[in-house]
């Protein structure tokens, strides 16, 4: 059991900062510069009061709401894959997004190993891997397990990404 040195709430659970512990609610308002922070941490807080706040805290959880919200409408949650770029906030094709069709189909068509492949586009195999199961490629956005429609144009057809996957599931090669 670690106890925070804020509050006095024992857990295992307490993170250490500074190479001192604390619980979650404190640890959320720990500063950054280091006066203040031995400051915060030398003001003691009534652990009792915290047990409300302690069943509640769930800090990112508005967040996360918010992102799945933006993910059902079309826009995607992370940085813009291999062939597409954000301008202005919309996701568009980069210059280079012919390359992702030809990794595609080279890899459906030929017998190519993925080192190979990988080696040949400058990508390691597990970047290439992402890429041959991304569906950003087909126009769509998967966040939190779900996959949503995007307002972005498809690099490359259903089909063809459906047969990579095939392939891919054939010849056991798992993400």
């Amino acid at each position: 059991m670690k106890t925070c040195v804020k509050c006095g709430h024992k857990s295992e659970k307490n993170s250490e900062k500074n190479g001192k512990f604390f619980c979650r609610i404190c640890s959320f308002f720990v500063p950054e510069d280091k006066k203040d922070f031995e400051e915060y941490s030398e003001e003691k807080v009534d652990g009792r009061i915290l047990e409300t706040f302690r069943k509640n805290f769930k800090p990112g959880e508005n967040q996360k709401k918010g992102m799945v919200v933006k993910a059902s409408q079309g826009f995607p949650m992370s940085r813009p894959p291999f062939g597409y770029k954000f301008v202005d906030g919309k996701l568009l094709m980069a210059e280079n997004f012919r390359e992702v069709e030809e990794i595609f189909e080279e890899f459906l068509i030929t017998n190519i190993s993925l080192t190979q492949l990988a080696k040949k586009h400058n990508f390691s195999v597990n970047g290439l891997k992402k890429i041959l199961s991304n569906f950003t490629y087909i126009g769509k956005i998967k966040f939190n397990s779900q996959i949503h429609q995007g307002i972005h144009k498809p690099i490359i057809s259903s089909t063809l990404f459906n047969h990579v996957q095939n392939k891919l599931e054939r010849t056991g090669i798992k993400n």
